[in-house]
């Protein structure tokens, strides 16, 4: 297999394309990009800086992957972008490099899709087979688990985390920690339960999910202050791993952000 690059196309010096590449019409590829066998990049698409893109990965028209990041502290410092493989990136997709005071690498995991106009923020942490859906957008330091998906025209704030296998409504506004497998809509966002379509489409046992629910009702009940209800939650349902993920998840930024919540009715 031969890398195959359109006639105008740009290809600096430097560059790095593995077997397989295709690039299409007016792309531009920076000299420290390095691309991964058989992705291909159609047209008018700009990977810039430090940006390292997997196997197999689609990059649409219009894409700009690589770019500074939005940060007034940023300087210029070779920071980095690295996609995993077989992503898709849809038609006018950003994702930028990171920051010196934020670790320094955005960092996208493998089989993600990301659909038009959505973006992702320097610094933020992306795992497997997520899915960012039309406008979705992810601040900086974002860090988002596997399977996850964010509806259309939704935001999350910067610094936030958001658990795997969650689900985040369209338009929503998410300002604060999602839990793994919770479901959140609103602006601000609230949790609306558990993402149960989900967690089916996934395969978890009816047994898995019995649990999760159990838990999840008695962790956001109005009685006892909110560590009674999860020493309770521990005491009833602590063999269930999943059940596990979620407290564990609670406990490891409790000081930093607080998580989101059902929204009450008074």
């Amino acid at each position: 297999m031969t890398v195959d690059i359109h006639p105008t196309a740009i290809v600096a010096p430097g560059a790095q394309l593995d077997e397989g590449v295709s690039v299409g019409p007016f792309s531009l590829i920076g000299e420290h990009a390095r691309i991964g066998a058989r992705t291909r990049i159609l047209a008018h698409v700009v990977i810039e800086n430090r940006t390292t893109i997997g196997a197999d990965c689609l990059v649409r028209n219009f894409s700009n992957l690589g770019g500074p990041p939005h940060h007034t502290g940023y300087k210029g410092e070779p920071t980095e972008l690295v996609i995993g493989d077989r992503n898709q990136m849809w038609e006018h997709v950003t994702m930028h490099i990171g920051t010196a005071n934020g670790g320094g690498v955005t960092r996208v995991g493998q089989d993600g899709m990301f659909m038009a106009t959505s973006h992702v923020g320097h610094d933020c942490h992306v795992g497997n087979n997520v899915i960012l859906a039309h406008s979705a957008t992810l601040g900086g330091h974002v860090e988002i688990g596997d399977h996850v998906m964010v509806s259309g025209l939704a935001a999350v704030h910067q610094h936030c985390r958001v658990g795997r296998f969650a689900f985040i409504g369209g338009l929503a506004a998410v300002t604060k920690d999602v839990i793994p497998y919770g479901l959140v809509w609103g602006n601000h966002a609230h949790l609306e339960g558990l993402n149960l379509v989900g967690l089916k489409r996934r395969d978890f046992s009816r047994e898995t999910i019995s649990h999760l629910r159990a838990a999840y009702r008695l962790l956001f009940a109005r009685e006892g202050s909110f560590q009674e209800r999860i020493d309770d939650t521990l005491a009833l349902y602590g063999h269930s791993a999943p059940v596990l993920e979620v407290i564990d998840f609670i406990r490891a930024d409790e000081a930093n952000r607080p998580i989101c919540l059902p929204a009450r009715e008074d």
